[in-house]
């Protein structure tokens, strides 16, 4: 990465900050950053992995951990309201395509009544700052790529739907109840940690390790914009330093590299960094179903009011990821 130090977190130090979804990829990543900022940092967590990417990450750090879920309000009211919670970064969901197409309804009370009983919980507390986790799926498909902010949500499958419906209640709560909410509209993150292996770039870590071809659901030309997990944490922080300064209260923003890449040069390129023949085990014959063939955005918002930009190049991002996974195998094996 970058030999300078980021510039963002300058107003972690001594905060008090509830993150969900701290054991998935991001969440891990970015716990470990609040701590290091000097933030006391509350994490919930569902259940304990055997193996988790927060445990690795944080090292010998602490957090204070609750265990429970997004659907007991009383647990998410306590838990700000007796710590003393200021700062809330709401990243837990059902993050899958997959599951949320065969069975949506576990999908939408993740990801839309979580994300309410998340909301409802700072507001009752009066949380000075709170960031709601959306994805760039939420605009759906278009032919107008890249996507801005200024694009409507348009999102036409479950799990897409959900993340916009997430979406435009946490703005709600800004411009109802004026809570200083804002939300990331990430792009496709990637790095040591994500243990989904129906995702691309841990299906080609685990097949490389173990010595067989990728598995690509499509045909291998779908196009994504690709970030490296520790640009997503700089811009989480970003936000919040933002929001800080009386700043991007009820906006989204767009956090992406902005070049979109198919899913087959990602196996390729994985291939040529470890060494080994580039080849893959293409088992669809188009996009799978329920997914946008093309999407990337455009973060100039964000880069214009923060100067935050990728550091970490895509050949880099992938170097980085496949060392992690190589130093932490426990991680993909559950």
């Amino acid at each position: 990465m970058g030999t300078e130090e980021s510039k963002f977190g300058t107003t972690i130090d001594g905060r008090r900050i509830l993150v969900t979804g701290a054991d998935g990829l991001v969440g891990s990543w970015l716990t470990a950053r609040l701590v290091a900022l000097g933030g006391e940092v509350t994490v919930l967590r569902r259940d304990r992995p055997r193996s988790s990417a927060l445990d690795v990450e944080l090292g010998d750090a602490r957090v204070e951990t609750i265990v429970g879920d997004l659907s007991d309000t009383a647990l998410l009211e306590s838990a700000i309201s007796e710590r003393g919670l200021d700062t809330v970064v709401h990243l837990a969901a059902q993050a899958t395509v997959g599951p949320a197409n065969i069975s949506p309804r576990p999908t939408f009370e993740s990801n839309v009544l979580g994300t309410w009983n998340v909301l409802e919980a700072a507001r009752l507390n009066k949380a000075s700052r709170v960031v709601v986790a959306s994805s760039d799926t939420a605009y759906g498909p278009s032919t107008e790529l890249p996507y801005t902010e200024a694009m409507a949500l348009e999102a036409s499958h479950p799990y897409d739907a959900s993340k916009a419906a997430a979406d435009i209640i946490a703005r709600s709560y800004w411009s109802t109840y004026g809570l200083p909410v804002a939300v990331t509209r990430m792009a496709n993150l990637y790095g040591g940690g994500d243990r989904n292996r129906s995702r691309l770039i841990p299906e080609t870590v685990a097949a490389i390790l173990a010595g067989r071809p990728p598995v690509i659901r499509s045909d291998g030309s779908p196009e994504r914009d690709f970030l490296y997990v520790a640009d997503a944490v700089d811009a989480y922080l970003a936000i919040l330093d933002l929001l800080d300064a009386g700043v991007g209260f009820g906006e989204a923003f767009n956090v992406g590299s902005g070049v979109p890449v198919r899913a087959l040069e990602i196996v390729e390129a994985m291939c040529q960094i470890a060494g080994v023949e580039p080849s893959a085990d293409v088992r669809g014959t188009g996009v799978p179903e329920g997914e946008i063939s093309r999407h990337w955005i455009d973060s100039s918002k964000l880069h214009g009011l923060t100067g935050w930009e990728p550091r970490v190049g895509l050949e880099e991002g992938l170097a980085l990821t496949l060392d992690w996974y190589r130093e932490h195998p426990e991680i993909l094996a559950n």
